[in-house]
């Protein structure tokens, strides 16, 4: 928000999971980088769009389960 504080309208960054009329689930979120790239950010904002985007894998592999047995 530092770089553009109009970023600020996308931040924190937020998921929705949804079931389709099928019963499939979906999980649908911004990703960092396209954020990013809609508010112009710059090289001031580079470190926090890869930790966003970073966070943002670990949220949505933990959602799917991922390494679960």
């Amino acid at each position: 928000m530092q770089d553009r504080q109009l970023a600020g309208i996308d931040l924190p960054v937020k998921a929705l999971a949804w079931e389709d009329e099928q019963g499939k689930v979906w999980l649908s979120y911004n990703d960092a980088h396209w954020l990013a790239e809609r508010h112009g950010l710059g090289d001031a904002s580079r470190n926090a769009v890869a930790a966003i985007a970073a966070g943002m894998d670990k949220v949505i592999a933990a959602a799917a389960g991922a390494g679960q047995f």
